[in-house]
């Protein structure tokens, strides 16, 4: 041993310096027969490997101590939280020491994976229940499960996609090519300009990955080639999004090379894996180096560690010298993720949630512009004109706040300064909108 043994958390910890001829490899792999050794479960044993050439970090449990849950999550008991996309952190559970495991979602591309049934939407959902309470940040949600996991994001997602179908994966599909729409964008404006975070969030996305739909010019939606609609939007976000806060989070079942392509799971600055089967998936899953340095995903117990986490990623605290972080993550239900969502609403001016995609059809400007004020007195117009984008892109892509003034001149509606900032009022807009209606039925009765 190469010091005292220590009392980490629910366990203990120590450095062991090897006996020569034996490699780290061949303990990692008598994972079982150690624990053994040490009346321990199997599941109450993790081998690391630290910075010390010929030497491994055992933490061994308490016996039975896993199996307890952790507590409740900050954002349940703590009403007065708050996030900051840039300077903050995301309180998701603690490590096995029982320290707080605190993740940056700065810039970071997120992929969380593993067997079904283990908590990976939760996971990813408490992120995004986070990240909702800093005001800047913009949701796009595809849910391509559909089973009401994300629907508390209706009111704070501008785009919430929810089912398995194909349809439902072109939605997905056209959503993530918006988003790279929006960083080119960004990438063209003037240097120095600051970009809010805009997450595009993807559940089940080998569903998306696997899908055998093709568009009218024959391109396939799912698949790994360059013609793959789907993968190459992923591909784009993930090579120039950091840059100016376009971000994909994805999560994904039973990771393989057909429904999780090789170049898309490295695209992500944070991997994290629930229980896999296999450390084959396991490499797919986290990477060769942090499998390598001792994650192993596939040993945690389907069923039974539900909620526990491998993470690499530069975005949490990892012990020196090693290359992933266990993590338990605090569960929210769904009925607190609703509660928790809703004080996020309260903090922001009401947002107006598209259901699927809008594809070429005639639009009515000026209904749209009431639909996309919400419960908002007023709202500024440069932001009238962002979520009118993202209401449809085709219509009002190319939008300058000289059309929407137009428009809304023309309907007795025209903007107003407030506090010395250009807004569109909801009032205004209302009694537009039932005066033209008015005349209409007038004019038909006539």
């Amino acid at each position: 041993m190469l010091g005292p043994i220590r009392i980490a958390g629910c366990g203990v910890e120590v450095d062991v310096t090897l006996p020569s001829g034996v490699s780290t490899v061949e303990v990692q792999n008598r994972r079982r027969k150690l624990a053994e050794n040490l009346t321990r479960h199997e599941h109450e044993v993790f081998i690391t490997l630290p910075q010390a050439a010929r030497t491994v970090r055992l933490w061994i449990a308490d016996s039975g101590a896993l199996d307890e849950p952790i507590g409740p999550s900050p954002l349940v008991i703590d009403e007065s939280l708050t996030a900051d996309y840039a300077k903050g952190r995301a309180p998701w559970g603690q490590d096995l020491r029982g320290d707080a495991a605190l993740l940056s979602l700065y810039q970071r591309m997120l992929l969380v994976t593993g067997l079904s049934n283990q908590g990976k939407t939760a996971a990813l959902r408490a992120l995004a229940l986070w990240l909702a309470f800093d005001r800047s940040a913009e949701f796009r949600i595809a849910d391509l499960k559909g089973v009401g996991d994300w629907d508390m994001f209706d009111g704070l997602a501008t785009v919430l996609i929810q089912g398995p179908t194909d349809e439902h994966v072109i939605e997905a599909t056209e959503m993530v090519e918006d988003g790279v729409e929006e960083m080119n964008r960004r990438l063209q404006a003037p240097p120095g300009t600051t970009f809010p975070p805009l997450i595009l969030l993807v559940d089940e996305a080998q569903v998306a990955f696997m899908c055998p739909a093709r568009d009218e010019q024959k391109r396939f939606y799912g698949g790994s080639k360059a013609t793959s609609r789907y993968f190459t939007a992923c591909r784009k976000i993930h090579n120039q999004g950091r840059a100016v806060n376009v971000l994909l989070w994805q999560g994904t079942q039973d990771p393989t090379d057909q429904n999780l392509p090789k170049l898309v799971r490295e695209g992500a600055h944070t991997r994290a894996s629930l229980a896999l089967g296999t450390e084959s998936q396991a490499r797919m899953a986290l990477g060769d180096k942090a499998v390598d340095g001792g994650a192993a995903p596939h040993l945690l117990r389907q069923g039974l560690d539900q909620g526990t986490l491998v993470v690499a990623s530069s975005g949490i605290d990892i012990p020196a010298g090693q290359a992933s972080i266990t993590v338990r993550t605090h569960y929210i239900s769904t009925d607190d993720a609703k509660e928790i969502a809703n004080r996020a609403k309260a903090l922001r001016d009401g947002v107006t949630t598209l259901h699927a995609i809008e594809r070429g059809e005639e639009r009515d400007p000026l209904a749209d512009i009431a639909s996309v004020l919400g419960a908002a007195s007023r709202v500024l117009t440069a932001d009238v004109l962002k979520r009118l984008s993202a209401l449809s892109e085709d219509a009002y892509g190319t939008w300058t706040p000289g059309d929407l003034k137009r428009v809304l001149e023309d309907a007795g509606a025209e903007p107003y300064k407030s506090d010395g900032r250009m807004v569109v009022g909801r009032d205004r807009v209302s009694r537009a909108l039932a005066n033209r209606d008015e005349d209409g039925s007038a004019s038909a009765r006539g």
